[in-house]
C-alpha cells in the first residue's frame, strides 16, 4: 500500500487502507455496519468490526438458548394416569380386533359362490364339498395328470 500511494500523506494510505478492509469483509451486515462507522484508519475499522461480529455471534446463540422446566409431581402423576389410559385403551382395542376375526360376516345381501346361498361368502361356507367326499378311487388320479385315460 506505501509503494502503490507513495506521494500520498499517511493519513490517505490509512484511510485507503481501511476503505480496502471494508470492501473485503464477506459478510454483508458486518461490511454494511463498519462502512456506516466511516472508520478513518485499519485499526479502527478492524476493532469495530471485530466487536460487531462478536456481538452478533452472541446474539445468535442467545436465540438458540432453550428454558428449562421446573419437574414436580404432578407431570409424573399425569404421565402414570395417562400411561394407564392409553394401556386401556390397548386393550379394549385389541379385543375389539379379535372379536372381530371371530365372528364370521353376516350380511344377508351376500351371495356364496360356492353354495349359492345367500348370507356369507365362500371362504365362511360351511357346506361340505363334493369333490371331498368321494371314495378316493372316484376322485382325480395320478394317471389324469399324467396323459393317461382322462389326460391331457
Amino acid at each position: 500500500m506505501s509503494l502503490a500511494y507513495a506521494e500520498c500523506p499517511q493519513d490517505v494510505r490509512d484511510s485507503l487502507a481501511a476503505q480496502y478492509f471494508v470492501d473485503a469483509i464477506r459478510d454483508e451486515d458486518t461490511q454494511h455496519a463498519t462502512r456506516l462507522m466511516d472508520a478513518k484508519d485499519l485499526k479502527s475499522a478492524l476493532a469495530y468490526s471485530m466487536k460487531y461480529e462478536a456481538a452478533k455471534t452472541v446474539s445468535k446463540t442467545s436465540r438458540n438458548v432453550r428454558s428449562i422446566e421446573v419437574e414436580d409431581g404432578t407431570e409424573k402423576e399425569k404421565d402414570e394416569k395417562f400411561d394407564c389410559l392409553l394401556k386401556t385403551l390397548e386393550k379394549l382395542l385389541n379385543s375389539h380386533v379379535a372379536g372381530k376375526k371371530n365372528t364370521p360376516r353376516r350380511n344377508p345381501n351376500v351371495t356364496c359362490w360356492k353354495c349359492n346361498k345367500k348370507g356369507h361368502v365362500q371362504r365362511e361356507c360351511r357346506t361340505i364339498s363334493p369333490f371331498l367326499n368321494k371314495a378316493p378311487e372316484e376322485g382325480l388320479k395320478v394317471s389324469a395328470l399324467c396323459g393317461g385315460r382322462n389326460g391331457l
